[in-house]
């Protein structure tokens, strides 16, 4: 099963993705609670140079609540990480999809969830 959503943009600089993906989530109900600039931190803690790669930690309030009641350690699974990299003719822009990462997980009230949250990621990447 693959694990996520992807889309790739050409003629888009990396930046600009990175605001596009942004507000394309949050059209979608998600805020970015988490933004790890993976490039910076290779540099930093290894002094290697990386290609652009951004990772962002999306999340629906909604949504999480919902998985949380459902689930207290679901939060170990939490948020929704969204993948933005420089690749050979643009920008790549990943979701994960919730209904692999969550089938690891064996509660039938997490589905109706993981469903919705997957439909809203895939109208993310559409939407790019």
């Amino acid at each position: 099963m693959k694990y996520y959503f992807e889309k790739k943009l050409e003629s888009v600089r990396f930046e600009d993705a990175v605001q596009k993906v942004t507000e394309a989530l949050k059209e979608e109900g998600f805020g970015v609670l988490t933004e790890i600039d993976v490039s910076a931190t290779m540099k930093k803690k290894l002094d290697v140079d990386f290609r652009p790669y951004r990772i962002l930690g999306a999340c629906s309030p909604h949504h999480a609540y919902r998985a949380l009641s459902a689930e207290d350690k679901i939060g170990a699974m939490l948020p929704c990480n969204v993948i933005v990299q420089q690749v050979a003719g643009g920008v790549e822009v990943a979701a994960v999809d919730p209904i692999a990462s969550m089938s690891a997980v064996e509660n039938k009230d997490l589905e109706p969830v993981a469903m919705e949250v997957r439909q809203k990621l895939q109208a993310v990447i559409s939407r790019l």
